[in-house]
C-alpha cells in the first residue's frame, strides 16, 4: 500500500511512518508542494529493486548490447557479420580468418 505525505508531515510523523513501512510492507511517497521527491521503502524492497535494475530483461544503454544478440544462432550471426563486412567492401573473413 502506498501512502503519500508532505515533507512537513514526514518531519512530524517520521517514527509512525517508518513503522507503517516496516509493518505493512507498504511505501511512503514524500512530496514537496505536491511533487513526489522521495520514498520510504523497506530495505528488502530496495534490495530487490536494485537487483532487478541490474538484471533487467530490457537493459538500457550499453548494457543492452550484451544481450542484444543472445537469440541469434552462430550461423545467423556469421551470415549477418559477413553481410556487413561485404557491404563495407572487405575481402577477408569478418572473423579475422583468412588474413595473412
Amino acid at each position: 500500500m502506498v501512502k503519500t505525505v508532505s515533507a512537513v508531515q514526514l518531519r512530524k510523523e517520521l517514527s509512525a511512518l517508518l513503522s507503517h513501512v516496516v509493518d505493512s510492507d507498504g511505501h511512503v511517497v514524500i512530496e514537496k508542494r505536491g511533487k513526489p521527491l522521495a520514498a520510504l521503502v523497506r530495505v528488502d524492497a530496495l534490495e530487490l529493486m536494485e537487483q532487478k535494475r541490474t538484471t533487467s530483461a530490457s537493459p538500457m544503454g550499453p548494457l543492452a548490447l550484451t544481450g542484444a544478440w543472445g537469440e541469434l544462432k552462430d550461423r545467423e550471426m556469421d551470415a549477418l557479420l559477413a553481410g556487413v563486412h561485404a557491404e563495407r567492401g572487405g575481402d577477408a573473413d569478418c572473423r579475422g580468418e583468412g588474413k595473412d
